[in-house]
């Protein structure tokens, strides 16, 4: 091989090399809420959340993939930094709060969520 095709070689396994997928989270089924239904789930706060940045709908946005446990299930809530009950979350959590009733309404786009007291 000559000198070229290793030097190549060597940046072309590097490409590949940080290519590789990458998982930051433990993969679990995400939590799926239904719109009108109040849903209790508990959060996991012992470490920080993994995050994740993607684009959507031609939009760059960064999630957080809280754990939580929902009719005895441990699954991943995906929620966008930027939704106003994710601050409301931590501040609870703050206070020690780790159980929360929550209530969707939209779905999608249209999605909200509302802490109910």
């Amino acid at each position: 091989m000559t000198e070229n095709e290793t030097k190549q070689n060597n940046w072309i396994a590097s490409e590949v090399e940080s290519l590789k997928p990458t998982k930051d989270f433990e993969e679990k089924p995400s939590l799926q809420l239904k719109p009108g239904v109040i849903a209790e789930i508990k959060i996991d706060f012992t470490k920080p959340f993994e995050v994740w940045n993607g684009e959507q709908g031609g939009k760059t946005i960064t999630k957080k993939i809280v754990p939580v446990t929902f009719e005895g299930a441990s699954l991943n809530w995906w929620l966008n930094v930027k939704n106003p009950i994710y601050r409301e979350l931590m501040v609870l959590a703050k206070e020690g709060q780790t159980a929360f009733k929550i209530l969707q309404s939209g779905e999608k786009a249209n999605t909200r969520y509302v802490l109910v007291k």
